[in-house]
């Protein structure tokens, strides 16, 4: 991989850039102050848990925290309320428990990868590779610490909607396996680079690596994504590659082929205590439960159970206020933290979500995300939403097709946000026209019609 020009003026998402930075990666070693606490972010080394570890994390989480656990729009597991010295107990918790965590660059696999049929190929082996080049890179690479790698092998629960600075995809042309490489993005927005033959994937990403190393710890791939030319040919024309369908939410049940199930269960904007979590995992243990995956949409992925009590399962989960369905309204609802929980955050995210789903289930089709932030930085979505409702110095802002960063398109002051909804929700209902969904709805009445329901008096 040669880079042929200075780093690019970072054209992906400059105008939607918020002038509150995001820091560095929470972890065991670098906890990050918030609202509560401190806040821990732990990825396993395995592609997940069993139930008993699971259950020894939520133990320690109850102990050394305020007993608050996520999981993040990314599929990271967040231990909040922590603080100096719980931090190394929690940390000799997990030692004890014989969970290892990983640490350094984040590259990440779809959740059922090495599981589903429908893979295209094995990215679970890609992405250790990479960890084993980067590890015995001499002298060690000093990248951004939110620099991450997506290697995705296909399959139903794909990450396409993971933004990303290195995207790896696999694809077949011609009846052979390629590597889809591309930069900066999801896989909607991501540069096409190059399609790679799996003996050259390692190569070129360490190549990338490198060169942003090289730059300076602060560089993300946006910032060279003009200047990359590759010195490896193209199987095919990389405009011709199909897109990805959207993956399916991952609430629900998911086919695994040969009468085998996964159970994906979502947290309810994100969060679940400790206690809720451990009498859930002990209740899947006893209908057969063996291990859990992360996946992003803030989920549990359930492995283990017999097809006969799956149904069971679901129920259980939902039981116990838990997002089981593939049609449950919450699961069309990105919410961070909020006020209380995070320093930076200036309105009850949960409260306002709720809110949604109370007033506004006209939006909750499954044709649109909304996304509730608590302040700019947009960290449960980082990417565009069709509708993102934000912190603005006197009440919400109504961000309509733009991220959380972006100039609100309207101001709905803080004691008629619950009227606003009733109002966007009604405006939905009432001028869809037959078989349209709520996207496509707002899309044809456009942001001036969308700021007149909201702004009525």
């Amino acid at each position: 991989m040669t880079f042929c020009a200075a780093p690019s003026d970072g054209s992906m998402e400059t105008t939607q850039r918020s002038p509150m930075r995001r820091g560095a990666c929470p972890s065991l070693s670098t906890p990050m102050m918030t609202g509560d606490g401190l806040l821990v972010r732990l990825r396993p080394e395995k592609p997940g848990f069993t139930l008993p570890e699971l259950m020894a994390i939520a133990e320690a989480a109850a102990v050394c925290g305020n007993g608050i656990l996520e999981i993040t729009a990314r599929g990271n597991l967040q231990i909040r309320g922590l603080t100096t010295q719980t931090v190394p107990l929690l940390s000799q918790k997990i030692a004890d428990a014989g969970i290892a965590i990983a640490q350094g660059l984040a590259i990440e696999t779809p959740p059922l990868a090495g599981l589903d049929p429908t893979e295209i190929a094995d990215a679970v082996s890609v992405a250790q590779q990479l960890r084993l080049a980067v590890a015995a890179h001499q002298p060690p690479l000093i990248l951004a610490p939110k620099l991450s790698i997506v290697v995705d092998g296909g399959g139903q629960l794909h990450l396409g909607a993971v933004t990303a600075d290195i995207r790896l995809r696999a694809v077949q042309t011609n009846g052979q396996v390629f590597w889809l490489l591309a930069l900066a993005g999801t896989e909607k927005t991501a540069r096409r680079i190059a399609l790679l033959e799996a003996a050259a994937v390692v190569s070129a990403v360490m190549d990338i690596l490198k060169n942003l190393a090289a730059i300076g710890r602060d560089a993300r791939a946006r910032d060279i994504v003009g200047a990359v030319s590759t010195r490896w040919a193209a199987a095919a024309d990389l405009d011709l590659i199909a897109a990805l369908a959207p993956a399916p939410n991952a609430a629900g049940i998911h086919g695994l082929g040969e009468k085998r199930s996964v159970l994906g269960i979502g947290l309810p904007f994100g969060q679940i205590h400790a206690q809720g979590l451990g009498a859930l995992l002990e209740a899947l243990e006893i209908l057969g439960a063996t291990e859990i995956r992360l996946a992003p949409g803030q989920a549990l992925m359930v492995l283990g159970i017999a097809p006969d009590r799956i149904g069971a399962a679901q129920a259980l989960a939902l039981g116990h206020g838990l997002r089981a369905f593939p049609r449950d309204p919450r699961n069309h609802i990105a919410a961070c933290a909020g006020v209380g929980a995070c320093g930076s955050a200036r309105i009850d995210t949960r409260a306002v979500a709720q809110m949604v789903v109370d007033t506004a289930p006209g939006l909750l089709d499954g044709s649109l995300m909304v996304h509730v932030s608590g302040c700019a930085k947009g960290c449960a979505k980082p990417s565009a939403s069709a509708l993102t409702i934000t912190a603005a110095p006197t009440g919400y802002g109504l961000v309509v097709n733009g991220p959380a960063s972006a100039v609100p398109t309207a101001y709905i002051e803080e004691n008629n946000i619950r009227t606003a909804l009733e109002h966007l929700d009604k405006l939905v209902s009432e001028r869809k026209q037959g078989g349209e969904s709520a996207r496509s709805c707002l899309t044809r009445l456009g942001a001036d019609g969308i700021i007149a329901a909201v702004q009525q008096g």
